[in-house]
C-alpha cells in the first residue's frame, strides 16, 4: 500500500476568499483537484466556456495561489496549471467581517459549494444503478437531529474531522476496486417553530 501524498489546506481570508468567489473561479479550482492538471483549453471544454474565460480566470486564482503552473506536463506554449492545495477551509471570522465587499464574496462562496454539493449528490442518484452493488450499500445519505450549544456542535464537528483525516492517511488508493469518494458534512442550527 503506498503512502498518500499529504493533504494540503488553505484557509481562506478576506483577501483570498475575494480572489475565489466567482462562480467559474470556483468551478476551475474544483476541476484541478478532482481531475488533475489541464490547459485553459480542456478546462473550457470541460466547463463550456470559452478558453478565453478560463484563461483569465486561471490568471485570477494563480494571483491568489490557487492554482499554480505545472511545468511537468505539456510540451511547448502549451500552459498546464494545477492546483496548488487539495482542500479550502472557511474561518468562521469571515462571517463578522464588517466589509460589505467580503460578506458578498461569503455569499457567492457558499452558495456555490451548496450548489456543487446538491449537484454531486443528484448525479450519484441518478447514476447508482451504474454501480456494483456493493457501492450502493456502503454509500450513506442520513440526516440527524440533535440538540447542542455552539461549542458541543464545534466539538463534534472537528471530531469528525479527525475522523475522516484518518481515513485519508490510511487511504488504499491502489485497491483494485478504490474509487474517489465524495463526502459532505453539513451541520447548521434549525429554528423549532
Amino acid at each position: 500500500m503506498s503512502k498518500p501524498e499529504e493533504f494540503l489546506s488553505r484557509t481562506l481570508d478576506p483577501r483570498s476568499l475575494r480572489g475565489l468567489a466567482h462562480p467559474l473561479r470556483i468551478q476551475l479550482l474544483r476541476a484541478l483537484r478532482h481531475h488533475g492538471p489541464a490547459t485553459a483549453s480542456q478546462l473550457a471544454d470541460r466547463l463550456g466556456e470559452s478558453s478565453g474565460a478560463t484563461s483569465y480566470h486561471l490568471r485570477q486564482l494563480a494571483a491568489h495561489g490557487f492554482v499554480e503552473d505545472d511545468p511537468s506536463q505539456g510540451k511547448g506554449r502549451e500552459r498546464w496549471w494545477k492546483a496548488a492545495q487539495q482542500g479550502t477551509s472557511f474561518d468562521a471570522a469571515l462571517y463578522r467581517n464588517p466589509d460589505p465587499e467580503v460578506q458578498g464574496a461569503v455569499e457567492i462562496f457558499l452558495h456555490e459549494i451548496a450548489t456543487i454539493h446538491t449537484q454531486e449528490l443528484s448525479t450519484w442518484l441518478g447514476t447508482r444503478r451504474d454501480w456494483d452493488d456493493v457501492w450502493a450499500g456502503a454509500s450513506d445519505m442520513s440526516d440527524f437531529t440533535l440538540r447542542l450549544p455552539p461549542e458541543k456542535l464545534r466539538e463534534l464537528n472537528e471530531r469528525v474531522h479527525e475522523l475522516i483525516d484518518s481515513y485519508r492517511d490510511e487511504a488504499d488508493a491502489e485497491a483494485p476496486d478504490a474509487h474517489r469518494v465524495r463526502m459532505h458534512l453539513h451541520a447548521f442550527p434549525q429554528r423549532e417553530r
